[in-house]
C-alpha cells in the first residue's frame, strides 16, 4: 500500500490475514448489490456523514474505501470527507470494483452476504429441519396443533406473514419460546421472508434444547407466496414474555451452548476496563434487547442491534473487522443465543454484558450525528410558495422506496452523490427546496445544490416530509418525478413492480448458491458449532 492507495491482490490478504480493518463501498446500496466484495460494507457517499461514525466509530483504524473505479471520482470524494470527520489512517482501492475484477477475485451480488452466506452453511452443516409450504398446508388442514413464529421484525410481519403466524423476531424466539409453547408435543416452524431467519430461528431453538419437534419453512413466506398460498396482512399477534422461571430455564441453556463456542461474559470491571483500552481497538456496544426496553434506558454509546437482525445483516451494524463485539441485554438470554451465532460467523472477540444499572444510562433513541444547518421554511411556507405559481423546485432526498410511497406533490427524486449532473435535467427555476424523509439529508444536499446552480436560491423544508404530512398536506405517491435512476438501494422481490414471483424465484436461488461461491472465495472462517442432542 502507498500514497492511500491499495491494490486488490494487497486488499484479499488484508482480508485473509484478520487484521482490523473497514472495507467501505461507497458506492449507491442498489449498485453495491450488483457485485462487491463479501467483507465490503455499505455506506454510500450520499449517507456517509450520517453512518460512518456508527459503522466505524474508532477514528484510527484503518479504513478502505470502494468505487466503481474508472473516471468515478466517489472513493476520493469520501476520502476527504473522513478526513475532516477526524479520520486519520484512509485508503482506497486501486481503480475501484473494476480493479478487484480484474485480479479474478470473487464479486458477490445482493446485500448483507456473509449473514445470508451464513445462514445456509448452518443448515448445511446442523442439517436443520424444514418443512416446505405444501406440507404445511396440508398438516394444518387436517387440524394438527403447530405454533408458528415469524422471526422478522414486527413491520416485516405486519406487512406480510403465513395466516395464525406469532411475531417472534430472531433472539426472542429462545427468550420467549417456552411462554408460547407449553406443550413438548406441539411441532414448531419458524419463517421469515426466504431462508435465513428461518434456519438461523430454527438452529436456535435446537442450539437452545428446545425439545420440540422444530422446522424452518422452506423459503419463508415467499415459498408459501410462490406455492399459491394466500398471505395474511396486518397481523399483530406478539409473542408472550416468559417469565421469571421460564427466563432461567433458557437463560442457562443459551449461556452453556455460547460459552462452548467462545463466548465470554463480562464483569462490570472487565467492562470499564475494556471501554478505557478502547482507543487501541474498536469496540462496538450493541444492545440486542427490543426497541421499546432500548429507549427505556441503554448504556451510552450503545446502538440499538435487535439481536436476529444483528445476525441477518451483521453489516449493517459492523463495519470493522476483527472488532470487539459487546452484547447487551439485561435478561442476558439474547445476547447469549445471539453471540454464539457471531462467534460461528467467524467474529472472535465477542462479550456479553447484562449489569446495566453498573453503568451510565441515557434514554431515548441513540443520538443523531448533528450537521450545520442550512436555512429553512416551514410547510406553511412552502405550501404558499407552491400555490403561487413561481417558478420553483422542490427536490426530495429520501430512498427511492420512501419517495414512491409518499412525497409532495409535484416534487422530484435524486440522489445526492449525483447532484452536479442530475440537476442538468431541471428546468430554470429561481428557488429550490430540499426535503426528506430524514430532514438531514437535506441540509446535507443544500450546499451541493448551491454549489451546483449559484444563482437559485436554496432552502430546507423544516422538519422534512414528516413536517408536512403531519399538517395534513396533499401526498402524492409513485415513481412520478426521478432525475436520478433509482438505484439507491436494493429493492427487495416483493419491492418490485413486475415480475414478482420470477424476482422471488430468482432471490432464493441466489440464496442457496452462495455457500459454492463462499468456498471460491476463501475469505470467510465460518466454525459451524455442533452440540445439540437430537
Amino acid at each position: 500500500m502507498s500514497d492511500n492507495i491499495i491494490a486488490a491482490p494487497e486488499l484479499y490478504n488484508l482480508i485473509k490475514s484478520g487484521a482490523e480493518f473497514a472495507l467501505i463501498d461507497v458506492r449507491e446500496q442498489g449498485i453495491h448489490a450488483q457485485g462487491h466484495p463479501l467483507f465490503a460494507a455499505s455506506i454510500p457517499l450520499s449517507r456517509i456523514e450520517l453512518e460512518i461514525e456508527r459503522l466505524v466509530p474508532r477514528k484510527a483504524v484503518l479504513v478502505v474505501l470502494m468505487d466503481q473505479g474508472g473516471a468515478d471520482n466517489l472513493a476520493q470524494r469520501a476520502d476527504q470527507i473522513l478526513k475532516d470527520f477526524g479520520y486519520t489512517n484512509v485508503a482506497r482501492l486501486e481503480n475501484g470494483i473494476a480493479g478487484w475484477h480484474e485480479a479474478g477475485f470473487e464479486l458477490f451480488s445482493g446485500i448483507n452476504v456473509p449473514s445470508k452466506a451464513f445462514g445456509e452453511f448452518v443448515e448445511h452443516e446442523c442439517q436443520t429441519p424444514h418443512i416446505d409450504a405444501t406440507e404445511l398446508a396440508r398438516r394444518l388442514g387436517e387440524g394438527e396443533e403447530i405454533s408458528i413464529f415469524d422471526s422478522r421484525p414486527f413491520e416485516e410481519y405486519n406487512r406480510m406473514c403465513i395466516p395464525g403466524g406469532i411475531d417472534m423476531p430472531g433472539a426472542e424466539l429462545v427468550h420467549r419460546i417456552t411462554a408460547n409453547v407449553k406443550n413438548e408435543s406441539v411441532p414448531i416452524v419458524v419463517n421469515c421472508a426466504g431462508r435465513t431467519r428461518s434456519i438461523i430461528g430454527a438452529q436456535s431453538l435446537r442450539n437452545a434444547g428446545v425439545r420440540n419437534e422444530i422446522m424452518a419453512l422452506k423459503d419463508g413466506t415467499m415459498g408459501w407466496y410462490l406455492s399459491g398460498f394466500e398471505t395474511e396482512k396486518g397481523a399483530e399477534r406478539i409473542a408472550a414474555v416468559p417469565t421469571d422461571e421460564q427466563l432461567a430455564e433458557q437463560t442457562g441453556n443459551a449461556r452453556e451452548f455460547a460459552v462452548k463456542c467462545g463466548v465470554r461474559y463480562l464483569k462490570p470491571a472487565e467492562f470499564d476496563k475494556m471501554m478505557h483500552e478502547s482507543v487501541g481497538k474498536t469496540t462496538y456496544l450493541l444492545d440486542v434487547r427490543t426497541l421499546e426496553e432500548f429507549e427505556q434506558g441503554h448504556i451510552k454509546g450503545s446502538q440499538h442491534a435487535p439481536g436476529g437482525q444483528l445476525v441477518q445483516a451483521t453489516d449493517e451494524y459492523v463495519a470493522v473487522r476483527s472488532a470487539n463485539l459487546i452484547l447487551i441485554d439485561d435478561r442476558q438470554v439474547r445476547a447469549w443465543m445471539t453471540a454464539s451465532w457471531l462467534r460461528q460467523m467467524g467474529w472472535t472477540d465477542v462479550y456479553v454484558f447484562s449489569e446495566l444499572k453498573a453503568t451510565e444510562l441515557e434514554k431515548g433513541v441513540m443520538a443523531a450525528q448533528s450537521l450545520k444547518e442550512w436555512e429553512s421554511l416551514s410547510a406553511m411556507e412552502l405550501d404558499a410558495v407552491l400555490q403561487s405559481g413561481e417558478p420553483v423546485a422542490v427536490l426530495d432526498f429520501s430512498t427511492s422506496l420512501q419517495y414512491r410511497k409518499s412525497h409532495i406533490p409535484g416534487a422530484c427524486w435524486v440522489i445526492r452523490s449525483r447532484i452536479e449532473r442530475d440537476l442538468m435535467l431541471l428546468p430554470p427555476v429561481g428557488l429550490i427546496i430540499a426535503t426528506a424523509e430524514d430532514e438531514r439529508m437535506a441540509h446535507l444536499a443544500a450546499p451541493e445544490i448551491r454549489e451546483a446552480r449559484p444563482e437559485v436560491i436554496v432552502r430546507v423544508l423544516k422538519g422534512g416530509n414528516p413536517a408536512w404530512r403531519r399538517e395534513g398536506r396533499t401526498i402524492e405517491t409513485g415513481d412520478t418525478r426521478q432525475l436520478s435512476p433509482a438505484e439507491d438501494v436494493w429493492y427487495k422481490p416483493y419491492d418490485n413492480k413486475d415480475k414478482v414471483r420470477e424476482r422471488m424465484q430468482e432471490y432464493l436461488e441466489w440464496e442457496v448458491g452462495l455457500i459454492s461461491q463462499i468456498k471460491r472465495d476463501a475469505t470467510a472462517s465460518f466454525q459451524i458449532m455442533k452440540t445439540w442432542d437430537k
